[in-house]
C-alpha cells in the first residue's frame, strides 16, 4: 500500500490529505495520506518515521520548508534554487530527494493574461518564509523586474533576499519593514505568503489595513496563498475595492498535483482534487 503523509506544525487546518486521497480513489490506487504534526524539535524523529514505516513521500509545510533540505540527499533544481523543499520522495533506498511544487503551483494558479502583464512590473510580497521564496522565484521567472518584500525581522530576511539577489541579478529586491508599509501604488500584484488569515492562525485578520491596501493601482491584483478560509479578510476587502483576486486555492491544487505525480508517476487530475478540496472549505 502506498503512504503519503504531510509534515509542519500547525496542520489543523490542512486538507492535503483531502486532495490526496481523493486523487488516490480517483486512480484506484490503494494508498493513504496521513496528516502527521510535526514541529521543528521533532523533524529529525519524524524523517525516521517515515523512512522506517514505509512511506514513499511526503509534502512539508510551515516551519519546516527551510529547515528540511538539511536532512535530504538531492534536490531538484527549483528546490536548490529557493533553498527550501516542500515535497520529498523516498527513494527504494530511503535516500531522500526534494522537490519544490510550490514555485510550480504558484505561478500555475495565476491566469495567463495577469502574468502577461506582470512583465517588467513590481510585485509587492508580504512575508519572507519558504512561501515568499517560491513566490519571488515564480516572479522572477516571469519577468518581473522588482520585487518589495516586507518582513517582520529585516536581519532574519537578509540572507534569503541576498539569496535571492545572486540567483537573479538583472531584477531589483528591496527588503522592509513590515511595520513601514504604506504606499502600494507602483505594485502590480500584492501577494501574502504569511499565515495571517488562515484558519486557526488570526482568521479574519488582513496582514494590512484597507487604506494601505487601496493605494494599490485599480489595475493591480491582490493573491493570498492562504487557501482555508477560501476567501480571507484580505481577498475579501481587495474585491470590495475593485481589485482583481487569485485564491491559494490553485496554488495549493497545482503543487498537490505535481506532487502526486513526482510520487506515483500517475497523471493527476487538477479538477478532481480542487473539487475535494472545495467540498471540504467551511466559509
Amino acid at each position: 500500500m502506498l503512504k503519503f503523509a504531510v509534515i509542519g506544525h500547525p496542520l489543523s487546518q490542512s486538507l492535503s490529505g483531502v486532495m490526496h486521497n481523493a486523487m488516490l480513489k480517483e486512480l484506484g490506487l490503494e494508498g493513504e495520506y496521513e496528516t502527521l504534526d510535526t514541529d521543528n524539535d521533532g523533524l529529525v524523529d519524524r524523517i525516521k518515521y517515515l523512512k522506517s514505516r514505509g512511506y514513499a513521500g511526503f509534502n512539508v509545510t510551515i516551519p519546516l520548508k527551510v529547515l528540511i533540505t538539511l536532512f535530504l540527499d538531492s534536490v531538484d533544481n527549483l528546490a536548490d534554487m529557493a533553498g527550501c523543499a516542500n515535497t520529498v520522495k523516498i527513494m527504494p533506498d530511503r535516500s531522500l530527494h526534494g522537490y519544490n511544487t510550490d514555485i510550480y503551483g504558484f505561478q500555475k494558479a495565476i491566469p495567463a493574461k495577469t502574468l502577461e502583464e506582470l512583465k517588467n512590473s513590481t510585485v509587492t510580497i508580504l512575508g519572507t518564509g519558504g512561501a515568499a521564496r517560491a513566490a519571488a522565484i515564480a516572479l522572477s521567472m516571469s519577468g518581473v523586474n522588482q520585487i518589495n518584500f516586507y518582513a517582520r525581522n529585516i536581519i532574519n530576511a537578509s540572507e534569503m533576499v541576498n539569496y535571492l539577489r545572486g540567483q537573479f541579478p538583472h531584477i531589483t529586491f528591496n527588503l522592509k519593514q513590515m511595520q513601514s508599509i504604506n504606499d502600494l501604488s507602483d505594485s502590480k500584484m500584492l501577494v501574502n505568503s504569511t499565515p495571517i488569515g488562515m484558519r486557526g492562525k488570526a482568521m479574519g485578520t488582513s496582514p494590512i489595513d484597507e487604506p494601505v491596501l487601496k493605494t494599490l493601482p485599480a489595475d493591480s491584483a491582490v493573491y493570498d496563498i492562504v487557501y482555508n478560509p477560501l476567501k480571507t479578510e484580505l481577498l475579501r476587502l481587495a474585491q470590495k475595492n475593485g481589485y482583481q483576486t487569485i485564491t491559494g486555492l490553485d496554488m495549493f491544487v497545482h503543487q498537490g498535483a505535481k506532487a502526486f505525480e513526482i510520487w506515483t508517476g500517475k497523471q493527476a487530475k487538477p479538477e478532481i482534487m480542487k473539487i475535494a478540496v472545495l467540498e471540504h472549505l467551511v466559509d
